[in-house]
């Protein structure tokens, strides 16, 4: 029996448009995931102390770290500190173009859920034994209504699999493990879309056990 603690990020909008030209939607949907096995207290104690220090040399982070916002010195210190903790990192991603008429017809939480249950399902069975219990960490998602919509599709899913699972929807400013998530998924994205990012080699890619294109790439 083990503890093993999944923290789960999304990237993108919902918007079936984001092939079209000039769209301001996002080409994917997806998921990515950072776990960390057994008492990772020591690992979430590193990302506070990094939080405090980098506080105390002048730097706001009154919400944590965001890797789409943050500095490129911020970076290189969270970066630094993945590096030293190695957590298991997975991904997935939907092409929205390539998304199925029924899918679009069942709306945009179809989406959601979807990803998520194409991501989870496979992922949960490889990281945890039925004797194990997995904690589920997932980012809130929107707001209002669609939060709460949000939730009831990652607990569906969650309550679907032969596993000991424990759900938690949280601020991603709340928690370290997130703030990790957060900074591979947008490392993984970076490389998908073919732009700099000097992190991804040395850092991210030892840990990305899988890179998942349920329904292809764009063209």
């Amino acid at each position: 029996m083990a503890d093993v603690f999944m923290y789960v990020d999304e990237t993108g909008n919902l918007d079936f448009d984001g092939a079209a030209k000039g769209s301001a939607a996002s080409i994917y949907f997806g998921f990515g995931s950072a776990v960390f096995r057994e008492d990772h207290g020591h690992h979430l104690w590193d990302g506070l102390t990094l939080r405090a220090r980098l506080e105390g040399e002048g730097t706001q982070l009154a919400r944590g770290f965001h890797a789409k916002n943050d500095r490129h010195a911020v970076r290189n210190e969270v970066f630094a500190a993945i590096h030293r903790q190695k957590p298991r990192i997975d991904t997935t991603f939907l092409c929205k173009a390539n998304a199925y008429e029924a899918v679009r017809a069942r709306g945009q939480m179809e989406l959601y859920k979807l990803a998520w249950r194409l991501h989870f399902s496979e992922i949960a069975k490889q990281v945890s034994t039925r004797e194990d219990t997995l904690y589920v960490i997932a980012g809130t998602f929107g707001t209002n209504k669609r939060s709460e919509l949000a939730r009831e599709s990652l607990s569906e899913v969650c309550n679907a699999q032969d596993r000991n699972i424990i759900l938690c929807v949280w601020e991603s400013s709340s928690s370290w493990g997130l703030q990790v998530a957060d900074y591979a998924l947008w490392a993984v994205q970076r490389r998908l879309e073919e732009r700099e990012c000097s992190w991804f080699e040395p850092v991210v890619q030892p840990q990305l056990k899988s890179y998942f294109f349920p329904w292809g790439r764009a063209r």
